[in-house]
């Protein structure tokens, strides 16, 4: 009798529980068609959305930046693998490489590696802006509760910090990028003909073990710092500067922008080569590989190319760098705004 007693004081506290959860539904899909705008900012404020916030809008940021500049990241990628091992020879330029482009295959060609492209900043740069707005904000809160404002070393050591982080977590997709950018420039009977991201990716870890898709993690990782360093902490520190100037806020987002570019490229370079390089290569017949790290490769193309041979394409690199921060960070800087 007691047991039958249990089961319908379970099945009455059950039932009052639906209606109770029927009826928050039913209160909360009136109150959105009353004010969706309240309902929207009571989401857009949990805990939870304001920590996602900064990773969702720095991720959405870099993608529409990739899109946009994904031509010039191909075209930059052919010219650091250009005469490789050689210190003379003919010397390419943006223009020549992409008459080559277009000569040998079609226009569309100028976008092999998109989804590459994508998938590593959904992935690099949703992690890379996410953890700088996260350093970022615990610092002002840090710096408030001293009674003081945050310096640039502390912008650096975020910069620095979450470039490192989030390269780690990206290298596979890097590296699936450079794969299908460079597979072009093989004989017809060595190349893969990626299809896709993910084809790239299972590929190189049947043939080369799963390891492999963090070949070139270090000088990756430096890079990213170095770019990051260049890129947040500039951002950071120059619309600081220019905060209590005549400009007007799109005007401020943008030039700290084109700053940021500058320095970012400046920094990150060599750094850039030497991983295009490193995630380039593959095994020999004999297992042998042309470099056996980044120190290695940075020895070699010193004394086989010569020094200025890191700052190849400087131009064309700060064409990709410069716009594609510009687009991210003002992206990432409205969706902040519009969400805050």
């Amino acid at each position: 009798m007691s047991t039958t007693n249990s089961i319908k004081q379970a099945a009455e506290a059950a039932r009052n529980k639906t209606s109770e959860a029927m009826d928050a539904t039913k209160r909360l899909a009136d109150s959105a068609k009353a004010d969706p705008i309240a309902v929207k900012n009571d989401l857009l404020h949990t805990p939870f959305m304001r920590a996602a916030l900064p990773f969702i809008n720095g991720g959405t940021g870099g993608m529409v930046a990739t899109a946009v500049i994904q031509p010039i990241d191909m075209i930059k990628v052919r010219l650091q693998l250009a005469g490789e091992g050689a210190r003379t020879g003919p010397k390419p330029t943006p223009l020549s490489v992409t008459r080559e482009i277009i000569a040998a295959g079609k226009v569309m060609d100028l976008y092999t590696g998109l989804s590459a492209g994508l998938l590593r900043q959904a992935v690099y740069t949703t992690a890379r802006l996410g953890f700088f707005d996260t350093f970022m904000n615990r610092l002002t809160v840090r710096a408030k509760e001293k009674g003081t404002q945050i310096g640039f070393a502390e912008r650096a050591g975020a910069g620095l910090s979450a470039g490192g982080l989030a390269a780690m977590i990206g290298n596979p997709a890097d590296l699936a990028l450079i794969r299908m950018q460079s597979d072009g420039l093989k004989p017809l009977a060595e190349r893969k003909n990626y299809t896709s991201v993910i084809h790239a990716l299972s590929g190189i870890a049947k043939s080369e073990g799963v390891g492999a898709l963090w070949a070139g993690a270090a000088p990756t990782i430096v890079r990213a710092m170095a770019l990051n360093f260049g890129q947040l902490a500039f951002f950071s520190e120059a619309k600081q500067r220019l905060k209590d100037t005549s400009m007007s806020s799109r005007s401020q987002t943008l030039t700290a922008s084109a700053i940021a570019g500058f320095f970012a490229s400046f920094f990150s370079l060599p750094f850039d080569f030497v991983k295009t390089r490193l995630q380039k290569q593959q095994r020999a017949p004999d297992g042998s590989l042309p470099y056996k790290g980044m120190s290695d490769c940075f020895r070699k193309v010193a004394r086989d190319e010569g020094l200025l041979r890191f700052y190849r394409g400087f131009s064309t690199y700060y064409v990709r760098i410069a716009p594609h921060a510009m687009v991210t960070l003002i992206v990432a800087d409205y969706l902040g705004f519009i969400t805050k």
